[in-house]
């Protein structure tokens, strides 16, 4: 083989662009892998003898891995058409003189057809987001890094998950409590106390038998949306648990109980294991977030400020809830509410006045000689609203999922934006650290021009300091350049594919 000569698996951008599709269809569960049974039935198109396939399958997996990734089908690929075009198969045809970046993709029978069923099979919207995300979504966030900037690549448990609702607050204002009244019942691993009990985060699922799941066992299950949580170390998965139970409310949502956020610096200190950013990733998982107060501490701690300020983006998926109500008289009750709006307004940066809802969740019947009669009416109206609220999560969840998707979509073409303009900014040969140094303590200013260039909206940018947190262990020499056609794909998907699959999948009485 002649030095410099291109290696097998190496191919032109066109041809790979054919192998991702096909690798795509092969690879049924979306696992980034072709297993055994996937390629007996993909490359049996190839009309190879049996023979020549086990000999094709041995060299792609050299490694013997039992699977093939992208670049072990790509070789197998180029081995199926070398074969075809009457070459022998042997392990010396890797040292060989044959250009294997201008090896023509195989012909494969009836390929065309399954193409076309596994594009047209689309029985649900969830189904439909997957494979608009592994298509055109996943290749671009791949490119530019988006899963370590900003979130973790989806899987196929993240579009099957049931709604999730997640509680926040400071220890003792009944995040707990609230789940046992909802439920009227307690959980596998509940606690309940004055003091600061609940030490951990517990999502509250259905399940055949009640059982709880420890952390560490649960990120590691592909069934479960919880994959992503491995980023945040064994630290945090040792505090995080999963609490099945059979119950029909489980059956439709699930629940995220938090454990209270501390004050002074116990809650940065003492925790080994980024909170905020554990509750900033629990909180674009979910569909609504509770955020509840005692009427007696109703001050807002600045760690309980960093915690809700990680809650940007997703404001409208947040409701405030005055628990524990009963405690206090009517005259009290309207100076609480009025002190509760105003520390509100300083934390949350909305013009828009946020619900609140007042009452006491827990089993108790209310307390009505403080509230009196009018009081105790004012909490069942208030309970019953809550109630409306969650029940319609259900029912709204198909239509938040599509608003997520297209949430990240966008921010996955202006992060894409973002890391283009910082590699274009690099110079080809010297003071590559200078500039890199100069643009990270300037990426205010990169993000005017990047907003100025592409004329995109400033509230989309992402929070400058946490991008440059993140920026500083890369290497903006490394970063691809901007391709079009990556977010001419994405264009593509939020013009036409979203509103056509929506359309197919609409009330066909309409």
């Amino acid at each position: 083989m002649e030095i410099g000569a291109p290696r097998i698996g190496s191919c032109s951008k066109e041809h790979q662009k054919i192998y991702k599709e096909w690798f795509d269809v092969a690879d049924s569960d979306n696992d980034g892998r072709v297993t055994g049974n996937n390629a007996i039935n993909f490359l049996s198109m190839s009309n190879l003898s049996r023979q020549e396939l086990k000999q094709v399958w041995a060299i792609a997996d050299s490694k013997r891995q039992g699977y093939l990734g992208f670049k072990e089908f790509v070789i197998a690929m180029q081995l199926v058409s070398l074969v075809q075009d009457g070459n022998e198969l042997s392990h010396d045809i890797l040292k060989g003189d044959v250009d294997f970046e201008n090896v023509k993709p195989p012909k494969m029978e009836g390929l065309d057809e399954l193409i076309q069923r596994y594009l047209s099979n689309v029985t649900s919207i969830q189904d439909g987001l997957k494979k608009l995300y592994t298509r055109k979504l996943k290749p671009l966030e791949v490119t530019y890094c988006f899963n370590d900037f900003v979130s973790p690549l989806l899987t196929n448990s993240d579009f099957d998950a049931k709604p999730m609702v997640m509680l926040l607050g400071q220890y003792s204002t009944g995040k707990t409590t609230f789940i046992k009244h909802m439920l009227k019942c307690s959980y596998p691993g509940a606690h309940i106390g004055p003091e600061p009990t609940t030490d951990r985060f517990v999502v509250v699922m259905s399940g055949t038998d009640e059982r709880s799941v420890p952390g560490n066992t649960i990120a590691v299950h592909a069934d479960m949306p919880f994959t992503g949580l491995n980023s945040f170390g064994t630290a945090f998965l040792s505090k995080f648990e999963c609490s099945q139970m059979p119950h029909p409310l489980l059956e439709h949502i699930t629940f995220v109980d938090t454990p209270g956020v501390l004050s002074g610096e116990k809650q940065r200190t003492q925790r080994a294991y980024d909170f905020t950013g554990v509750t900033a990733w629990f909180a674009a998982k979910c569909d609504l977030i509770l955020l509840l107060f005692d009427p007696h501490k109703l001050d807002i701690s600045d760690e309980f400020k960093r915690v809700i300020y990680s809650l940007r983006g997703h404001d409208d998926k947040i409701r405030v809830v005055l628990n524990k109500a009963d405690q206090v008289d009517t005259q009290q009750l309207m100076r609480i509410y009025g002190a509760l709006m105003w520390s509100l307004g300083k934390v949350l940066n909305t013009p828009e006045v946020v619900r609140v809802y007042i009452g006491s969740f827990n089993e108790k019947p209310v307390n009505e000689g403080f509230t009196g009669p009018i009081g105790k009416a004012l909490f069942e109206k208030e309970q019953e609203d809550l109630l409306t609220d969650l029940k319609d999560i259900p029912k709204k969840a198909c239509d938040r999922r599509i608003n997520e998707f297209v949430k990240r979509a966008r921010a996955a073409k202006i992060h894409a934006y973002i890391v283009g303009h910082l590699k274009k900014e690099m110079p080809t040969f010297i003071g590559k650290a200078k500039t890199q140094l100069r643009l990270t303590d300037n990426l205010e200013e990169e993000f005017v021009k990047v907003q100025r260039d592409y004329h995109l909206p400033p509230g989309d940018f992402p929070d400058v300091e946490n991008f440059k947190e993140v920026l500083r262990g890369y290497s903006f020499d490394r970063f691809e350049k901007l391709k079009p056609k990556m977010i001419q794909d994405v264009d593509e998907m939020l013009g036409y594919d979203i509103p056509n699959l929506l359309k197919t999948l609409r009330n066909p009485y309409d």
